[in-house]
């Protein structure tokens, strides 16, 4: 089969396309031949060493397709998608750990699973576990426009909060509002967290999901009401600095967390149920999936420099 792989890390340039043998699938995984792939910042930061794996390697952790083989219960032709437990995405196949197989139910298609699973499933824990967001409060949203920010920023929405999204683009303002925001800020504009304040009435916000990093982080903590809670949950900016815990202290007991969807789907039945949340809440139409990117699987280097260059918006696939 087609896979792209690397030797080391760097730019976009270290991913190859070549051919792979996929070895057998052992007796706890199946064997799905890809129909579309997710691609999301963890590549990136995988890619660049920003979280180093062993290498050589595949790349992506998130696909749709079909299953090969009967296996585990699941049988041949039946439609599912997968986040995490592989990492190889980025290829025509993948064996996958049964535990992380999902079945797509009908209305659900392949590529839009494929643009949803991961970043869904993330925004489905960052909203209703990590911080259980109620109906009548203010949060702020960090990249509102973005994959995750898309899903999130609606959810929030019909989950009944008064939406703060931000951006770093003013093209970038009306996908904002577009995903249910309330109000839109420009992050690169000095001040913006003084704009929250103002949005709130000087009371701040009771959660920031923050997936930018080191260029929002400190300034973010100053949009926290007493007790606040800052989400950090990536780095597209940069990894957030080291900070004396001191500081939360002067800021209002600001409690601050760094969750992974890993932790939030440790089990097949955490698995299944995040899924079915997010499932549910788009055949409900309250969360729609916008896929605006599309490249062949051969062009996963472009794809990750226009994602890294912040010029895409919603979801981007590959397609084997």
């Amino acid at each position: 089969m087609k896979a792209i792989r690397f030797e080391k890390t760097g730019g976009p340039e270290v991913l190859q396309y070549r051919d792979f043998d996929l070895p057998a699938a052992d007796a706890n995984q199946i064997r799905v031949r890809h129909t579309a792939i997710g691609v999301n910042f963890i590549d990136i930061y995988q890619r660049t060493g920003l979280y180093p794996m062993p290498l050589p390697s595949g790349l992506g952790s998130e696909a749709a397709g079909v299953v090969e083989a009967d296996a585990c219960g699941f049988r041949k032709g039946e439609r599912v998608a997968y986040c995490g437990g592989v990492i190889g995405a980025y290829a025509d196949a993948a064996n996958v750990p049964a535990d992380k197989l999902v079945r797509l139910p009908d209305g659900i298609s392949d590529e839009i699973a494929a643009a949803a699973m991961l970043k869904g499933m993330t925004a489905q824990y960052l909203l209703t576990r990590t911080y259980t967001v109620n109906p009548g409060e203010t949060i702020v949203f960090h990249a509102a426009a973005g994959g995750v920010g898309q899903i999130a920023c609606q959810w929030a929405k019909y989950l009944g909060a008064t939406v703060i999204g931000t951006t770093t683009s003013p093209d970038k303002v009306a996908q904002a509002r577009a995903n249910g925001c309330d109000h839109v800020l420009n992050t690169r504009d000095t001040g913006w967290e003084k704009q929250v304040r103002a949005i709130t009435g000087g009371a701040g916000v009771p959660v920031i999901y923050d997936s930018i990093g080191k260029d929002t982080f400190e300034a973010g903590l100053d949009c926290l009401a007493p007790r606040g809670m800052m989400v950090t949950y990536g780095n597209s900016s940069g990894p957030v600095a080291p900070f004396a815990p001191g500081i939360l202290a002067g800021k209002g007991s600001l409690y601050v967390t760094r969750p992974t969807l890993a932790h939030y789907t440790r089990s097949r039945e955490e698995v299944q149920a995040t899924a079915d949340d997010l499932f549910a809440v788009i055949l409900s139409g309250a969360v729609k999936v916008a896929v605006n990117q599309r490249y062949a699987l051969k062009d996963a280097a472009r794809a990750q420099e226009d994602l890294a260059a912040r010029k895409t918006t919603g979801a981007t696939v590959l397609t084997p």
